[in-house]
């Protein structure tokens, strides 16, 4: 099967892209809910499209201990704060529509 996998490429934040999504999301969020995480070596489906246009890949959080949601992610005891999923649809619909305005604003 060696020959048949297709081997994930590094995901890299475009630059530009980071900075548009960190602006957005302390915009919206607030600074001090706008966390840097450290760098991983895991592969990630996303990495496909970081290569045929500028992308950023982002995580929201759902951690909150008080439901007992802070478990990781492929724990078989995850439970997600599904509270903040209006949170991270807001965000994400921020970040497309203020990225696509500025594109459309300057022609």
């Amino acid at each position: 099967m060696e020959e048949k996998l297709r081997p994930y490429p590094a995901t890299v934040n475009d630059k530009a892209m980071y900075r548009h999504a960190k602006t957005v999301g302390e915009t919206l969020l607030g600074e001090s809910n706008v966390h840097l995480t450290p760098m991983t070596m895991g592969a990630e489906d996303f990495s496909f499209y970081s290569q045929k246009m500028a992308a950023v890949f982002f995580a929201i959080g759902v951690r909150n201990e008080t439901i007992k949601s802070d478990r990781d992610l492929h724990s078989p005891y995850f439970i997600a704060d599904e509270e903040v999923l209006a949170i991270g649809a807001a965000l994400h619909a921020s970040i497309a529509v203020s990225y696509l305005d500025d594109r459309f604003q300057t022609r």
